[in-house]
């Protein structure tokens, strides 16, 4: 009994966990947490180290699940409407039901989100950046917010900051390939101008 209780705060003091009753006093690895238990800052921290497309994909879609619940049942469902209403090109009525989940929860990040993609697809710039604001002050890692932000930016002619906004979006998300073939195009293109 004493030896335990000696291996025990022995352990305890380098802060591990004392291994009895396997063979040669080996422990096993820890296994990973799954992914549903993270939060969402350790998810954004898996994300950004993922080790591979696979590994990553199943993160960012955890985030993007995530991003997707309002914590409202009503708000949820209008949202669904709302999406059903984009896929179908109706953008007043998508507008319109969007309108009233920002009203109801405007604390739902992803409501202002898919709004400001709304007035983007009407060639709306000003309700867009108004929104993407709004999406970005309640979630700052909010990768797609950001790309959107950045595609405003070089569509208006404001270049270099797009490239910035780019290089931050990725740097949340590194598996956002269509951003990284828009960020190489456009530093080619800037670094063509400035010649």
């Amino acid at each position: 009994m004493t030896r335990f209780l000696h291996v025990f705060v022995f352990c305890a003091a380098l802060g591990v966990a004392p291994a009895f009753g396997q063979a040669g006093g080996k422990s096993e690895p820890p296994k990973p947490q799954p992914i549903a238990e993270l939060n969402l800052d350790e998810l954004f921290g898996k994300l950004a180290e993922s080790s591979g497309p696979r590994a990553g994909k199943a993160v960012e879609s955890e985030i993007l699940k995530r991003f997707h619940k309002s914590g409202s049942d009503t708000a949820d469902l209008l949202m669904s409407w709302a999406v059903q209403a984009m896929e179908g090109k109706k953008y007043p009525l998508a507008l319109d039901v969007l309108d009233q989940i920002v009203v109801l929860k405007p604390d739902f990040a992803e409501a202002w989100n898919k709004r400001a993609t709304v007035h983007y697809l009407q060639d709306d710039y000003a309700s867009s950046l108004a929104d993407i604001r709004n999406v970005l002050t309640l979630e700052p890692r909010h990768f797609g917010a950001l790309s959107g932000l950045g595609l405003i930016l070089e569509e208006t002619g404001r270049k270099e900051r797009a490239l910035e906004v780019f290089r931050r979006a990725l740097e949340i998300n590194p598996l956002l390939t269509n951003l990284k073939e828009s960020l190489e195009r456009l530093e080619k293109e800037i670094a063509g101008d400035s010649i």
